[in-house]
């Protein structure tokens, strides 16, 4: 079997919402890197005993991939726990094309996102028929700045379901740019430390969400939902409509 290093998407915080695929992978490993401050203690409990857990939040780019090269060729199974999916906002690219150069073979395991469990907590659809087909991830600029052609102006023009990520300390503005394209009274789901034992989430209106977060203290590891699908009811969708014909139904 070839080994290689496995990039893992641990979902937002509960454990019962890793897939198998991570489970297996965090109980067989050898060594753990982690996001301490994204991860709750929960996940890494599921490690075998004796197994190194190595926290990375305090680690440059260049120290963690030095550390799992070096783990890597002393022949233990490593793995990269990340919160959420590796695909958003996780920096992964760039771990592992290092690896690569050091022709070390890796593979990216998928993960629940927090705006899906944000989403199912509040038994939200955020794609419904003649409101939105549309859902939008993205963030505020803030350091790390937008692409020109990314601007939240530019995004939120098409009033579909949209997810800041990464934002809370940028509320004011984002606001004020929502504001330009949806109604006042559009629901927003906020959560904060979403699935985590001390998280919650709840449903307000576009025109409070600075106020609201501003009252909760909300600067980091949130999440806000925006969209007209929320609390709102919906259209029947053709899927199940008697007189809508399809392959499996027939005519």
């Amino acid at each position: 079997m070839d080994r290689k290093i496995s990039f893992i998407g641990v979902g937002p915080g509960d454990p019962d919402l890793l897939t198998i695929k991570a489970l297996k992978k965090i109980e067989s490993a050898d060594v753990i890197f982690w996001a301490d401050s994204l991860i709750p203690q929960k996940i890494i409990n599921f490690s075998i005993e004796g197994s190194e857990k190595i926290k990375t939040s305090t680690l440059t780019l260049e120290k963690i991939t030095s550390k799992m090269i070096e783990r890597f060729n002393e022949g233990k199974t490593v793995i990269r726990l990340h919160d959420g999916d590796p695909c958003l906002y996780g920096a992964v690219k760039e771990q592992l094309e290092i690896l690569k150069q050091k022709n070390i073979e890796t593979e990216v395991i998928p993960g629940v996102s927090a705006f899906q469990v944000a989403a199912a907590y509040h038994q939200a659809e955020l794609t419904i028929p003649d409101i939105t087909q549309t859902i939008i991830l993205t963030r505020a600029g803030g350091r790390t700045g937008m692409p020109e052609k990314e601007s939240l102006e530019d995004l939120a023009k098409h009033k579909s379901s949209l997810c800041l990520y990464l934002s809370a300390r940028h509320i004011k503005s984002s606001q004020k740019t929502l504001l330009e394209f949806y109604p006042p009274e559009t629901k927003v789901i906020v959560g904060y430390r979403v699935s985590w034992d001390d998280g919650w989430t709840s449903v307000i209106e576009l025109k409070d969400m600075e106020k609201f977060s501003l009252e909760n203290e909300l600067i980091r590891t949130t999440i806000y939902i925006v969209s007209p699908a929320i609390n709102t009811i919906a259209n029947r969708s053709n899927l199940y409509n008697p007189s809508y014909k399809h392959l499996f139904r027939g005519k």
